[in-house]
């Protein structure tokens, strides 16, 4: 009987998955999938699940983590075993096991059971690996250099501009620094640590190690640094070994030559490293960063994050970063300081991730060639040439091309270019190693291209590619329409978000390259059904805890490396994102701790603009940025200062008194909810009038503002919003708002049922906007309406119609009061001549679809639906319309609950699955 017993659990244990399981898959520790360098004591772990039933709803889980992928595949967590938890989470689970050890790997699994108690197999092991979490992790590393700059020419903050000309050029040595070591044994694993200021590229054993760019993220250096981990297990060999280092300047360092927004001195480049490696024989070994390191310079010989790069090929030394190099002549690497602070780079880094080819070649005067490469977008070029030793070849990057076809960088600051100067062997291959540009054409001056004449002997250009540059976040949204205007709108706006994700969230990729911050949380939305941002989310609301001044401000930009001034330092509508994004990265990703970390910058940034106030009302700032007055845009024309940044106070109160309530905080939300209740009678005493139903100016903005945020009286709110609709209307369906206006627009017309105005402001191209920027030969979104060639041509503070495209014509939302899309509301809004649009959306719980079409008759809703989340649907339907699921009449669907119908549209209650709804009105 025992001898049985065991062959029917063999038996079990070996039989196919039943297609009514459920399958874990998308393991997420961080929110990354097998992270490198987590410095977190209790990682955060998520999961998602699929399921061929519909309504599945995970009821429990059990996590395992071990640091031994044989005990894993045995089902032994020794370093965590959940046991059977009985939880509907599967993001944002906090590992709760043993202390986690700095620089180990760790693997883990899970398994989940389902609302019928049907539980899934184990799925796939993941892993991550810890970073270093205290100094002493660093066993002695030291910050190392080829030299030391003086303080006397320190410059921090940065100066705003150019500086005192007697500064001089302060051309410094960008170098190169090399290590070798021997390995005698069988490596298990190995990891490097590292840290280069500005940016550094490692290689081992004369390859670059991994496909990063501009690496680590850049940071406030006077507070701390971020280093970034790799696994160079695969790199290294038996016998001789070598490490090489490049650095640049990056904002570190910026020379004092070319065109640059500020100029800023930290120190001259330096590295600090450790290289942990762990032998098959349970022994370990560093390699760190200290005196036994060399130095030399590098045959880069100018490099500015701002203003371009030059490159001497001249200066190259063969196998540098290899074993068995010579290095007599190099020096010792140098003992340094650095900040003070070292943290794990936990957003995805910037790579390389798109690339263009040339589109036309034209000669605007002799020797000078321009390339265009058809798309205007942040990035680098590569380029194959041929010429003889010496030669020098120009390249001036720029986004728009003047009359007589020259490149301009009149708009974005001049001069910038870069520089190289050939080797003259056979063909050589360059491209900038550590600085970025936005881009659509590139002029060049000393060399032609390949194939036309060359009587002078230039150097010839055999090839020349452009290469796209961002922030690596995954692609997680897709959105497309039989509107043609609004499917190149999307486009538009996504590549001036693609050019602007960096190590921060830029204004533009050229002329300043800072982190404004009311981008953040006015076009975030926009960018999160597009880019997995959370990490990147994370890092900006780090950026604004270390800019936060000793008296509460948090200033307009962040990392703050230069203090500008009025306006452009301290604006609530810039400086509330730190109460605002946290809150918005809350509701999207789910992270409860990162609302705890930025809770006192929150509070203390609520009491500056307390302070700021009289009697409740806030009057200074930029104001409603770039609206469309009489005057070249700029401050806020249109709105009074009063009327935005008062408005968003009282957001930033409410939001506060919801995240006090969250953090179990009562006496702190009642203190908010009583201080916003007096900041919103203010606001309506000082700005509305009862008469007219108009806030202050009765601008877009103003109106729109004081609905978004409550602050309207709800009796009044319904006049607001038609008086809105009204001054659209009035003038001919066109905008005026701004910068900080038109995303709140935007979503009042769309929670007001007005997508139909939405659609005619536009669904043109004659007045200033999107489809006028189209018709102007943009490329990416520019920054001003009006697409002017004096400012900047790839700015994505103004994208804030792709959120509706999502949200309106797609119809995803997340339902009032859910958190992380565990409620989803399906709400799409067929209007003008749109007759179908799809969009997707990979939520944390998994893809979110939503696709309709209309014909004469008949409308159609595909949805998709990710296991344990639920939605309502808002499905447009007449009282009379003949309504059917997959071909069933929608009241004989046991999957599908009916919830009432009300203005047009039957509201339906789902869960998990694929569904297919059909209205028909045909008689």
């Amino acid at each position: 009987m025992k001898g049985s017993l065991i062959f029917f659990i063999s038996i079990l244990s070996y039989c196919p998955l039943s297609a009514q399981q459920p399958v874990v898959v998308n393991l997420q520790c961080q929110y990354q999938e097998f992270p490198l360098g987590v410095d977190d004591p209790s990682p955060r772990l998520s999961w998602q699940l699929t399921a061929s039933r519909r309504n599945t709803m995970q009821t429990a889980y059990r996590v395992l983590v071990a640091d031994d992928k044989a005990l894993l595949q045995k089902n032994t967590g020794n370093v965590w075993d959940s046991k059977k938890v009985i939880s509907g989470q599967s993001i944002q689970v906090a590992y709760a096991g043993k202390k986690l050890q700095p620089g180990k790997l760790y693997y883990w699994k899970v398994m989940v059971w389902d609302d019928k108690a049907v539980g899934s197999q184990w799925s796939s092991p993941s892993s991550w690996q810890m970073g270093l979490l205290a100094d002493e992790d660093w066993k002695g590393a030291r910050w190392i250099a080829y030299e030391r700059m003086p303080d006397s020419l320190r410059i921090v903050p940065a100066i705003h501009g150019g500086g005192n000309p007697k500064l001089g050029p302060g051309k410094n040595i960008l170098p190169l620094l090399r290590k070798e070591f021997v390995i005698k044994k069988s490596v298990k694993r190995a990891t490097a640590f590292i840290a280069g200021l500005g940016h550094f590229d490692l290689s081992v054993n004369g390859k670059k190690t991994g496909d990063h760019f501009l690496d680590a993220g850049w940071t406030q250096y006077s507070n701390n640094a971020l280093y970034v981990t790799f696994d160079i297990t695969h790199q290294l060999k038996k016998g001789g070994n070598a490490l090489g280092v490049m650095l640049g300047n990056g904002f570190y360092y910026t020379p004092r030559e070319r065109y640059r927004k500020i100029t800023v001195a930290y120190g001259y480049p330096k590295m600090i490293c450790r290289i942990a490696l762990e032998y098959t024989d349970g022994s370990v070994e560093d390699i760190v960063s200290d005196d036994s390191w060399k130095a030399a310079p590098g045959p880069i010989t100018f490099s500015s994050i701002y203003s371009g790069e030059d490159y001497n090929a001249n200066l190259q030394q063969a196998g540098w970063d290899s074993p068995s190099f010579n290095d007599q002549s190099w020096k010792t690497a140098l003992i340094v300081d650095g900040p003070p602070v070292l943290s794990a780079q936990t957003a995805d880094p910037l790579k390389i991730t798109d690339s263009f080819s040339v589109k036309k070649i034209s000669q605007p005067k002799p020797s000078v060639w321009v390339y265009d490469f058809g798309q205007n977008a942040s990035g680098i070029f590569r380029i194959k040439v041929k010429g003889k030793q010496q030669d020098q070849i120009v390249f001036r990057p720029a986004e728009l091309i003047t009359d007589d076809g020259l490149v301009t960088q009149d708009a974005v600051g001049t001069p910038v270019y870069f520089n190289y100067t050939l080797k003259g062997a056979t063909p050589e291959a360059w491209q900038p190693q550590f600085t970025y540009y936005g881009f659509r054409y590139i002029q060049v001056e000393g060399a032609v291209p390949n194939g036309e004449p060359n009587p002078q002997g230039l150097p010839v250009i055999m090839e020349i590619e452009s290469l796209h540059t961002r922030n690596a976040a995954a692609k997680v949204g897709s959105f497309s329409c039989s509107n043609e205007l609004f499917n190149r709108t999307n486009t538009l706006i996504d590549w001036a978000i693609r050019s602007n994700m960096a190590s921060v969230l830029t204004d533009c990729p050229h002329r300043e390259k800072l982190g404004w911050l009311e981008e953040a949380h006015l076009m975030g939305s926009s960018v999160k059904y597009n880019y997995n941002i959370a990490g990147l989310g994370r890092k900006i609301v780090k950026d604004m805890i270390d800019a936060q001044t000793a008296d509460g401000l948090v200033p307009d930009i962040a990392p703050e490396y230069v203090h500008f001034e009025s306006g452009f330092r301290d604006s609530p509508e810039w400086g509330s994102n730190s109460i605002i994004l946290p809150w918005y990265l809350y509701q999207w990703y789910g992270d409860e701790q990162d609302l705890k970390e930025a809770y006192p910058m929150m509070q203390r940034y609520a009491d500056y603009l307390q302070k700021k106030s009289a009697n409740g009302i806030l009057s200074h700032g930029l104001g409603d940025w770039f609206d469309i007055g009489p005057k070249n845009p700029g401050e806020s024309q249109l709105t009074p200062k009063g009327v935005t940044a008062t408005a968003i106070f009282y957001y930033d109160l409410s939001i506060l008194s919801k995240v006090a309530k969250l953090l179990g905080k009562s006496s702190d939300a009642r203190h908010y909810e009583e201080m916003a209740e007096k900041v919103r009678t203010a606001f309506n005493n000082a700005f509305f009038n009862k008469d007219t139903k108009q806030y202050a100016t009765g601008s877009q903005t103003a109106n729109a503002m004081a609905v978004y945020m409550e602050l309207v009286e709800p009796q009044y709110k319904d006049a607001v919003v038609e008086n809105i609709v009204a001054d659209i209307r009035e003038r001919k369906n066109s905008l005026t708002a701004g910068d900080i206006g038109y995303r709140y627009l935007i979503r009042v017309l769309e929670e007001s049922g007005r997508s139909d105005v939405i659609f005619d402001m536009n669904n043109r191209s004659d007045v200033p906007g999107y489809g006028f920027q189209l018709a102007h030969g943009a490329t990416a979104l520019t920054e001003s309406w009006q697409a002017y060639r004096f400012v900047s041509n790839n700015h994505f503070m103004l994208g804030h119609l792709m959120e509706w495209f999502y949200s309106g014509l797609g119809g995803i939302r997340q339902a009032e009061h859910s958190v992380g899309f565990k409620q989803i509301d399906i709400r799409p809004e067929p209007v003008g001549n749109v007759t179908h649009a799809a969009a997707n959306y990979i939520s944390p719980y998994g893809t979110i679809a939503s696709g309709w079409k209309k014909e004469e008759g008949t409308f159609e809703l595909n949805i998709e639906i990710p296991a344990n989340t639920t939605a309502t649907v808002y499905l447009p339907a007449s009282q009379t319309a003949e309504i059917t699921e997959s071909g069933k009449p929608i009241n004989k669907s046991n999957d599908i609950k009916i919830l009432g119908r009300q203005n047009g549209v039957v509201l339906i209650s789902v869960g998990s699955g694929k569904y297919r709804f059909q209205v028909n009105t045909k008689k």
